[in-house]
């Protein structure tokens, strides 16, 4: 499903949500409190400006007792999307943040990957899957560093931790590359980023990666990941916990400008090795 259908696909589903809202009497702040979520929230689904998780829609399908409508079309909009399921909303939250502030223990981020390391990524986790859904794959995270690039991109910030920078996805060309274009987004002010040193040992957040992400009229979000499971929380005192972690993290990374240098001297390690195989 094209990126427009989809979209519609997910208006339709707002409409709906909307008129059998109002055909039961419901008021969004009413609805809202039934499924445990702001009447905002219940307004932002039904303008297509946020989708409903999983749960929420089996919750709206109680409350309106729609016989399963809801959750049956959201199955259907989240299997027709380009990324896996645990991430689809956190996919669609980062299009719609002003902010994100993102912690990575041991992979590249997404928005920062270059084909090459997103493919060597994807190869390792689907060493038996085809070239198709390979390409598949990877046109669902190369879309998703567009975002970068666009006039209304959010501000964001990123921690590295060194690990990152010295496990050589792909190997020592792909390593190389990777690098320089992280420099090179730094340099073009696409991303604030600093690396978490190995000298800077234990820390609040060891191997979790966190991103959190701020929105224009809506409260802040927080996206963690573990072994093919994903989990988005915006319960108010979690994320400010979280968000306290990061800042401890940032306060303990190298400047903007060490950061920098110790990933142009890893690149240019890796150069060395390239050329001398």
């Amino acid at each position: 499903m094209a990126n427009g259908s989809r979209q519609a696909a997910w208006e339709f589903f707002g409409a709906e949500l909307k008129r059998r809202r109002e055909d039961a009497g419901f008021t969004q702040v009413e609805l809202g409190a039934r499924v445990f979520l702001s009447g905002g929230y219940i307004g932002q689904f039904e303008q297509a400006i946020r989708k409903p998780q999983l749960d929420v829609a089996q919750r709206i399908d109680a409350s309106l007792q729609t016989d399963g409508f809801f959750e049956r079309l959201w199955r259907k909009l989240i299997k027709d999307q380009p990324y896996t399921e645990y991430f689809a909303h956190a996919a669609e939250l980062e299009r719609l943040a002003t902010e994100i502030c993102e912690y990575a223990p041991a992979v590249v981020p997404g928005l920062l990957q270059t084909r090459e390391y997103a493919r060597a990524m994807f190869l390792a986790g689907n060493p038996f899957a085809t070239d198709e859904y390979i390409e598949e794959l990877l046109k669902g995270r190369m879309d998703r560093t567009r975002l970068l690039r666009d006039a209304t991109r959010p501000v964001y910030w990123v921690v590295l931790h060194e690990a990152v920078l010295r496990v050589a996805v792909g190997g020592a060309a792909t390593m190389a590359h990777q690098l320089d274009h992280i420099a090179a987004m730094t340099g073009e002010r696409k991303v604030l980023l600093q690396v978490l040193p190995f000298s800077a040992g234990a820390h609040p957040a060891m191997g979790k990666q966190m991103k959190l992400m701020e929105f224009e009229d809506t409260p802040p979000t927080v996206y963690t990941e573990g072994v093919f499971s994903g989990s988005l929380l915006d319960e108010p005192t979690l994320v400010k916990r979280i968000r306290a972690s990061y800042d401890h993290i940032r306060a303990a990374a190298l400047s903007a400008e060490q950061s920098l240098s110790l990933i142009k001297s890893a690149a240019e390690d890796y150069r060395r090795c390239a050329s001398s195989t």
